[in-house]
């Protein structure tokens, strides 16, 4: 296990996902993501994993992209490089699981826009996060320029790229980069804490609920109703809400 590096276990319907390069602040190496890619394949297909955290090992979450990799690239594997890697982080925001990241130190580059492919971020107050890529001539290539414009502003996040500031966790939860903060010791209990808590809620009508907020995050509100309805309809009509909604109203009827 030791030798993974990304490692995975699952208890209590929340699975566990652990960048494991702590000798080089789990950089994000191609090889990386494609394991991470093969994990995700299993988290989709496990029913018993409803929830996902990820988090790194060390004294880091994760520091940014592996240099190496970014030396060998020329223009054609550099783009297809990108496109893989955005599409892997896209799988972990559209898993219709949620997912917390437990941010235990730095969140840089990479693993800044790895952070910002969860669905909540819980940071120690020791993190910190930032985007440094101009100041190597480079720019966040992994979804970042858009999941930080979505989560904080235009404004904000044109400044954490275009002036490269490394930010601390209280800025960061100031500025709603993220969720919640907590110990150092206690950031892995807070996001697992967490993320049973949204285990334990229906996996239908979660899936439909995530699905609707990244559907309509660029439609127009008539139409983010319309499809608001529509899947509001299939969860309604789930065997497991006309379970919950049964329960409910006799609870309600005994009072």
């Amino acid at each position: 296990m030791a030798d993974e590096i990304v490692l995975f276990e699952k208890a209590d319907g929340v699975g566990l996902i652990t960048m494991n390069r702590p000798g080089v602040k789990n950089s994000l190496s191609l090889e990386v993501f494609r394991t991470l890619n093969d994990i995700l394949d299993r988290v989709t297909r496990d029913d018993e994993v409803r929830a996902v955290v990820v988090t790194g090992a060390g004294s880091a979450f994760v520091a940014g992209a592996d240099i190496n990799d970014l030396l060998g690239f020329d223009t054609q594997t550099g783009w297809a490089a990108s496109r893989f890697q955005q599409s892997v982080f896209n799988r972990l925001e559209r898993l219709g699981k949620p997912s917390i990241a437990a941010i235990n130190g730095f969140a840089l580059g990479g693993g800044l826009e790895l952070a910002l492919a969860c669905t909540f971020r819980v940071a120690s107050v020791n993190a910190r996060m930032g985007f440094p890529e101009m100041g190597l001539g480079i720019i966040p290539a992994l979804g970042g320029t858009q999941r930080a414009v979505r989560t904080v502003g235009y404004a904000k996040a044109s400044e954490l790229i275009l002036s490269r500031s490394i930010i601390d966790a209280e800025e960061a939860y100031r500025i709603g980069l993220v969720n919640l903060l907590a110990e150092a010791v206690q950031v892995l209990a807070r996001a697992m804490e967490w993320a049973k808590a949204l285990a334990a809620l229906s996996p239908v009508a979660m899936r439909m609920e995530l699905e609707l907020l990244h559907q309509t995050q660029d439609r127009g509100f008539d139409a983010g109703l319309a499809l608001e309805s529509a899947l509001a309809a299939l969860t309604v009509s789930s065997g497991e809400a006309k379970k919950l909604l049964g329960d409910f109203a006799g609870k309600v009827k005994k009072k």
